[in-house]
């Protein structure tokens, strides 16, 4: 019996080193020339079985589509971005929609969480708008289900814009100047809340990446990533995990995921989704972002707290540690359990830097555009 037993234990060991020496078996070399060609010629992603329903790889982005209630126009595009850029739209006439999403800061502000009205502040970072016509849901909590839906929630919200629907409508027709552009757009001069959201929808809809280098590499342009980005590409769909929620195009699974950062008992306790919903096994559930851009989007993380992404990568790298406040007590209820999926990496610090890398390589120059007059 103790013969088997040593005998089991060399087989444990020898499968591990050979699984581990076959992950290490490719050259930087061979890792370039298989991600610069056929996506099915890539290695194997390593999946967490969490992961794998309907799961579909990175790779390049493309061009977003626009429903069939909200078809694209170029006035309507251009109505929207003036939408976006005009502050009349609150009720002190100070904050606009590019208040919170700047083109010149990622297309958000820049800070842990954002200013609104009267100076408040809100819980949550400002979400860059990059890309955002690639999710199904809006919010870190999926509140609203279509980006003509999500145009109206800042609006209203009493902490960021803080009109109500109809003064802002009225506020809109007001202005002389829109009625023509409304008119250009929708073939009406008259002004309702719906059209507003469409414009605005529209506009943001325009907002994508343009090609980045990791695009141009796996579209076959094999120099265009450095030897440390191609082995934090790989890193990236294998021993880190990136993969399990950040694949597809747009680098995000679409889904809501509990990364350990409800921050219970503390003054930035945040249940997540279950704000919406109520259920349980929501608790501390936010949306998977989307990485591309992540260069310039930050500080990270639905709070905030995150102001580099070494921080990030090393919180993940640690298995997204869950901490209490302990001056207040957490009823189990609401010690909901991190994903499955996230567990301690032992990256070395050279794998997090060549991550790191990596990450920086789905990123492309800020966009910088002139906002546009307003009409009067």
């Amino acid at each position: 019996m103790k013969r088997l037993m040593i005998l089991a234990t060399i087989l444990v060991v020898f499968v591990g080193s050979s699984a581990f020496l076959q992950e290490k078996a490719y050259t930087i070399a061979q890792l370039r020339e298989l991600y610069s060609g056929d996506p099915t010629k890539w290695p194997k992603p390593t999946l967490h079985d969490e992961a794998k329903p309907g799961f579909k790889d990175i790779g390049y982005l493309g061009r977003p589509t626009y429903p069939a209630n909200n078809p694209f126009s170029e006035e309507k595009q251009k109505l929207g971005k003036i939408l976006f850029f005009d502050p009349r739209l609150s009720v002190s006439g100070q904050i606009a929609c590019a208040s919170c999403h700047d083109p010149e800061l990622g297309w958000g502000d820049g800070r842990r969480v954002a200013y609104g009205h009267s100076r408040q502040t809100g819980k949550r970072n400002a979400m860059t708008l990059i890309n955002v016509a690639f999710y199904e849901k809006f919010f870190w909590d999926g509140r609203a289900g279509s980006l003509e839906e999500q145009a109206k929630f800042p609006v209203q919200d009493h902490v960021e814009m803080a009109t109500d629907l109809t003064i802002m409508v009225k506020n809109v027709a007001a202005v002389a100047g829109y009625k023509p552009l409304f008119a250009q757009a929708f073939g009406s001069e008259e002004i309702t809340l719906d059209k507003i959201q469409k414009a605005i929808a529209t506009f943001e809809r325009s907002i994508v990446s343009t090609n980045s280098r990791f695009d141009s590499f796996v579209k076959g342009n094999s120099k265009m990533l450095k030897d440390d980005e191609v082995m934090g590409l790989h890193l990236f769909r294998t021993k880190a995990g990136c993969i399990n929620c950040h694949n597809t195009p747009l680098f995000s699974d679409n889904k809501f995921h509990n990364d350990g950062q409800a921050l219970l008992g503390s003054r930035m306790e945040d249940r997540g989704k279950y704000n919406l919903t109520k259920n349980l096994k929501d608790i501390g559930s936010f949306k998977t972002p989307s990485l591309r851009e992540t260069n310039i989007t930050g500080p990270w993380m639905h709070h905030g707290n995150f102001p580099s992404l070494k921080d990030v990568i090393e919180f993940y790298n640690l298995g997204n540690p869950i901490s209490y406040q302990r001056a207040h007590v957490i009823p189990d209820s609401l010690k909901n359990p991190k994903s499955a999926m996230l567990k301690k990496l032992n990256l070395t610090l050279t794998e997090q830097q060549q991550l790191e890398a990596f990450l920086k390589s789905i990123s492309t120059q800020v966009q910088k555009i002139m906002p546009p007059k307003l009409p009067e």
